[in-house]
């Protein structure tokens, strides 16, 4: 796949009188490093807004300090201490069935409260499950806690899994996790891409590019300001914030 598919796909956006509408999710933030550095300076650099999913129990001061002057940035909330509780047989999930679901719904709220003290208004009621898998007998109570959105990975199979929670997804991983956790590489990243672009005329979902400031190579880093500029600069793509994205049901809180 190449950068022309790309401009082809927007292309048939742009005959069908619709704009394709792109966000940014970084996941794993919790204290300042080089990587949130380099994190900052691409966002700065391409003028692109930015949905940062943040650790909860782990967040720093710092952090929150660090990130007061971004006005393009959104935080959301990445589970509750990015914890483990599956055993060795099942795939890693935190807010899996392996714990009661009054206890998972609990760090939840604790962690929402902890986002608030350290962002402010700038804490969006959104949240992105570690490792992208949340037990489907959560989802109809996150509502009852607060929560107005859900993003985890992949195409969703309803805009709205239970009522008064919008979900919107990440479908671009740019690190290969099961081979080498390096970059995915051009070809397969450009071809998700155009995937999730062509299902997206259909299902109107915003689709989500997801990158990891912490595990992040250079060629990584490379291909995200590439994809962000060449977004930026086409006609018929609008990269939009998840504030903007949420912003029907945030209205709520």
């Amino acid at each position: 796949m190449t950068w022309q598919a790309f401009d082809d796909e927007i292309a048939r956006w742009r005959d069908g009188g619709q704009t394709a509408v792109l966000w940014w999710r970084d996941d794993d933030a919790v204290d300042l490093s080089p990587a949130l550095d380099r994190l900052l300076a691409l966002r700065q650099e391409t003028e692109v807004p930015l949905a940062l999913a943040v650790v909860p129990a782990a967040a720093t001061p710092a952090l929150a300090a660090r990130l007061s002057d971004e006005a393009e940035i959104d935080i959301l909330q990445h589970g509750y201490a990015h914890t483990n509780h599956a055993p060795d047989s099942d795939k890693k999930s935190e807010l899996g069935p392996h714990r009661p679901a009054m206890q998972v719904l609990g760090e939840l709220g604790t962690g929402r409260l902890a986002l608030e003290r350290l962002f402010a208004g700038r804490a969006l009621a959104v949240l992105v499950p570690p490792w992208n898998r949340v037990a489907p007998g959560l989802v109809p109570t996150l509502p009852e806690i607060g929560f107005v959105g859900l993003s985890t990975f992949g195409d969703r199979r309803r805009a709205e899994p239970v009522r008064g929670l919008l979900q919107v997804n990440a479908h671009v991983d740019l690190i290969d996790w099961k081979g080498g956790r390096g970059f995915v590489g051009e070809e397969r990243a450009l071809a998700d891409l155009v995937r999730a672009l062509a299902a997206a005329r259909n299902s109107r979902e915003p689709v989500g590019i997801l990158s990891h400031h912490l595990a992040m190579d250079g060629r990584g880093w490379d291909f995200l300001r590439s994809l962000m500029g060449r977004a930026r600069m086409t006609s018929g793509v609008e990269l939009r914030t998840a504030r903007k994205i949420f912003a029907s049901r945030e209205a709520r809180l």
